[in-house]
């Protein structure tokens, strides 16, 4: 039986319709043409003229191992006051003034997070924690979003696994609303509530760590979309403690390694929500990851009611497996 279930941290209503799997042909298949690559990958070593100079790199030897640059053509930029201006009784406006730049999570040009080890993996959380540090010490900026765009139809432009991070002068309407949810919930903190009642569950788990817990959520609004919670309560991802960043990163690579394995070379976003720099109200923050195996049509686009043709209790159940396949794999190569 279809179901409507709400999703706490937006405020939205969700409908699992699982029904709807049997028209077929409900995942969107990759597209056959490839990306087009430049001449030179830019984010290749060797080519690094190709991009503006870098802010930060993490590596020994004169080899980096992860690289920051700004964004060639970014969405935000500048110093420039936020200040509104009203033009009209419906015109208002303000600078994008900001912060956009590009993480090469790797110099592989083939090797995407899901096959990092522990120390690429590390590395990269590391990166993201210092450039986060640095935009909160940036006059006129308040949040920073980290964002994963992996496949052109996750909004990727190149290959070559690398995210972005934004820094802002304004605190987005989605993290408004989450804070608004964290702010209104009467039971503590919320994310915590939901990881040890999912864990409580188990059906919709797909990995529990000492320090993390990965899980598809009871109110997913998409297939096989997943939450990645640290156990460790702290609203900023930048103030987090060095163990408790390396286990959200491993924990990432480890879902994003079960989705290949399960689903493919599928596109997938990546969002990392924080709480605002100088926010003091509850917050936890926490990873998104989201496969883009769907389109969302005029109900969703007009309702904002998502539809989800697989339940996350059957989701999870077979990324769990997928995982102890990947597991064991890894543990077989590394036997031999």
């Amino acid at each position: 039986m279809n179901q409507l279930r709400l999703d706490p941290l937006s405020g939205r209503w969700v409908a699992v319709a699982t029904g709807r799997l049997l028209r077929g042909s409900v995942f969107v298949p990759r597209q056959p043409a490839p990306f087009e690559q430049p001449a030179l990958c830019p984010f290749c070593p060797g080519n690094e003229e190709e991009t503006p100079p870098a802010l930060e790199t993490y590596g020994s030897e004169g080899n980096w191992l992860v690289r920051i640059v700004s964004n060639k053509y970014p969405a935000f930029e500048g110093g420039q006051p936020f200040v509104v201006d009203h033009r009209g009784p419906v015109f208002t406006e303000a600078p994008a003034s900001g912060i956009h730049e590009v993480l090469v999570f790797s110099p592989d040009h083939d090797r995407a997070w899901a096959s990092f080890d522990d120390v690429q993996s590390d590395l990269v959380m590391s990166a993201i924690r210092d450039r986060v540090e640095e935009h909160q010490s940036t006059p006129g900026l308040r949040y920073s979003q980290v964002i994963v765009n992996a496949g052109r139809e996750a909004g990727a432009s190149l290959e070559h696994p690398h995210g972005q991070l934004l820094g802002i002068p304004f605190v987005p309407r989605e993290l408004v609303d989450e804070q608004g949810s964290f702010s209104r919930f009467a039971g503590g903190c919320l994310l915590c509530t939901a990881a040890e009642a999912e864990e409580r569950a188990g059906h919709r788990v797909v990995e529990s760590g000492e320090s993390t817990v990965t899980f598809a959520p009871y109110w997913s609004g998409a297939p096989f979309e997943l939450l990645v919670v640290p156990r460790t309560h702290e609203a900023h991802l930048h103030r987090s403690a060095p163990q408790d960043l390396s286990a959200v990163g491993r924990a990432v690579r480890n879902c994003l390694a079960a989705l290949r394995s399960h689903l493919g070379d599928i596109a997938y976003n990546v969002v990392f929500h924080a709480a605002p720099y100088r926010a003091s109200s509850p917050f936890h923050w926490h990873v998104h990851v989201l496969p883009k195996l769907t389109t969302r049509a005029g109900f969703e686009l007009g309702t904002g009611v998502y539809i989800n043709v697989v339940a996350p209790e059957q989701a999870a159940a077979e990324l769990r497996g997928a995982l102890e396949a990947v597991a064991d794999h890894v543990s077989g190569e590394v036997a031999s």
